[in-house]
């Protein structure tokens, strides 16, 4: 006989009591023939059930909150539960005997009581002979059903035995993301810039040894170094610009690299903790601040283009090897904090590199969610970056020959120069309001100061802000349509840090990009965006066009 779960009957459970009560089937509602008609236009589908709350069985009839003993099938269903166990009820603790039922269901719930029965009587236990007599009745009407019935379940055994046969693991899962980026910037009177066809490929492999742990190893090549854009006439010339940068825009030479390594576990319903070996950030660990989907998670595939489009500039000071935390008060605050060094420093033994005494960041940040749409944070970053160590670039990234950052201008990244060490104080407030499912609004804003060390100038103040609109489900559904509207992180006062002849113009980024789902798995994004005054300049602006390709598995 087909085997099938006995939970999966609930409905058709009901309908067999009232067979064996009036040896009769009713004659079928409007509701029961409409249901009938859509399961024999899917004849693939076992049923389809309106409810989805889980189940379980009943001993005793009088747990049924929904089945009073003036019911008239009061007495049938008692029959079943106390003789034959062949009930079970919504996790309610009701059992919804108004509910109509299909043939399937029906089936289901009949070859469940026959599964039982046949048990019983393997265990010698006594079954009333009219009932088996109703069962083999039942049996003969609805031999096509069970066959059904039987044969999907036999399937899906097959399906599970191979998968189990065949599986990778069974802790660890495997993930990945594709991008393909067709890109271009020109400017007026600077650096020339081809058009590229860039790529950068990500694995993941997630390990979970309890259920809600999970130990993240990241493995990523690509070929897809950032675009030239002009340099300010007083800046070093060993330093470049590194504003419009793309969020795949981190790798190059298609070199196959360790891109994470990371556990995050929880120690309670209102903390969790994340440690990173190398290549941890911020961004890994905390609270989102509402600004989805702009914002994908430094995934860098689905949301904005540029790395200062997706978040507040100040989650890039600092990143590398060490550990965070967050935890919760209630459903309106979190508490979040992170110390992270230099991942070139951390496990290096030599003086001035190591864990607790080279480049690091320290992090500490308050989120407020007063309403599910609405949502605050306060950050606060104190970080020391080693001499030639970009401020706004995790702690390590370079390209080339020259030493850029991942965003901003090169006086803030480098106030110092490239021969001197800087130490941070930075601040930010970010807020995020979804004004309905297809439009939210997000800001942020992030204020820098950075004391040069063994020098005499005076602070740098580094700002940097912006406004963010998203639209999600433009057009289609999956869609997003997104503006920028900020500053990248600029040096306010550049003179006063020993840059005499440098222009100090505000770096304006505008960015405007339209993602299309062409299926679950592939998404195209089209987008432009603008620079006024790279690199602090007087006279010179930037267009990068880009066509993104991305694919998720």
């Amino acid at each position: 006989m087909s085997k099938l779960i006995l939970k999966a009957g609930i409905p058709a459970v009901l309908g067999f009591s009232l067979l064996i009560t009036n040896n009769a089937i009713a004659a079928p509602t409007d509701e029961i023939k409409k249901t009938s008609q859509q399961t024999e236009n899917s004849p693939t589908e076992i049923f389809d059930f309106s409810q989805n709350d889980p189940m379980g069985q009943v001993t005793n009839v009088n747990e049924l909150r929904d089945v009073a003993p003036t019911e008239w099938a009061y007495e049938a269903l008692r029959s079943l539960v106390e003789r034959y166990g062949c009930i079970v009820g919504y996790s309610d603790r009701t059992y919804k005997g108004n509910r109509a039922l299909t043939r399937w269901e029906f089936a289901a719930g009949l070859n469940a009581c026959i599964n039982t029965m046949e048990r019983l009587i393997g265990e010698n236990v006594a079954v009333l002979k009219e009932d088996i007599d109703t069962l083999k009745r039942l049996s003969q009407e609805f031999e096509a059903e069970l066959a059904t019935l039987g044969g999907r379940v036999d399937n899906l055994e097959g399906r599970v035995s191979f998968l189990e046969d065949h599986q990778f693991s069974t802790t660890t899962k495997l993930s990945g993301e594709v991008i393909f980026g067709v890109a271009g910037a020109t400017n007026n009177g600077g650096t020339d810039n081809q058009i590229v066809f860039q790529n950068r490929v990500r694995l993941y492999l997630e390990t979970s040894f309890t259920g809600e742990d999970v130990l993240t190893t990241g493995l990523a090549a690509g070929n897809s170094p950032p675009f030239a854009l002009p340099t300010n006439p007083g800046a070093n010339p060993d330093v470049r610009s590194s504003e419009g940068t793309l969020t795949f825009q981190n790798y190059s030479d298609n070199d196959v690299i360790l891109d994470f390594l990371s556990y995050y576990f929880p120690v309670s319903d209102w903390a969790n903790f994340f440690v990173t070996a190398t290549y941890g950030a911020n961004t890994d660990y905390l609270p989102t601040t509402g600004n989805e989907p702009i914002n994908d998670g430094s995934s860098g595939g689905s949301g904005a283009l540029s790395l200062f489009g997706s978040h507040n500039a100040i989650y890039l000071i600092g990143g590398g090897t060490g550990a965070g935390f967050n935890f919760k008060f209630g459903d309106i605050a979190q508490l979040s904090g992170s110390y992270l060094a230099t991942f070139a420093d951390a496990p290096n033994p030599s003086e001035g590199a190591g864990f607790f005494n080279g480049s690091y960041a320290a992090l500490g940040q308050v989120t407020l969610t007063p309403t599910k749409d609405l949502t605050f944070a306060l950050t606060y970053i104190n970080n020391y970056n080693t001499p030639g160590t970009p401020i706004f670039n995790f702690g390590y990234a370079t390209f080339g020959d020259d030493i850029p950052g991942l965003v901003g201008t090169s006086f803030a990244n480098f106030p110092g120069g490239t021969d001197a060490g800087v130490q941070t104080n930075s601040f930010g407030v970010q807020a995020s309001y979804r004004i309905n499912p297809k439009f939210i609004i997000s800001a942020w804003g992030g204020y820098t100061i950075a004391d040069v060390r063994n020098t005499n100038f005076n602070e740098g103040e580094i700002w940097n802000y912006a406004l963010t609109l998203a639209f999600p489900d433009l057009l289609k559904e999956g869609s997003l349509g997104g503006v920028v509207v900020g500053v990248e992180p600029y040096l306010g006062n550049p003179s006063e840090l020993g840059f005499i002849n440098a222009s100090n113009n505000i770096p304006l980024h505008l960015e405007a990009f339209y993602r299309y789902p062409l299926n679950d798995n592939i998404s195209i994004t089209p987008g432009i965006i603008y620079l006024s005054a790279p690199d602090q300049q007087n006279d010179e602006d930037a267009f990068i066009g880009v066509l993104r390709t991305t694919f998720t598995f």
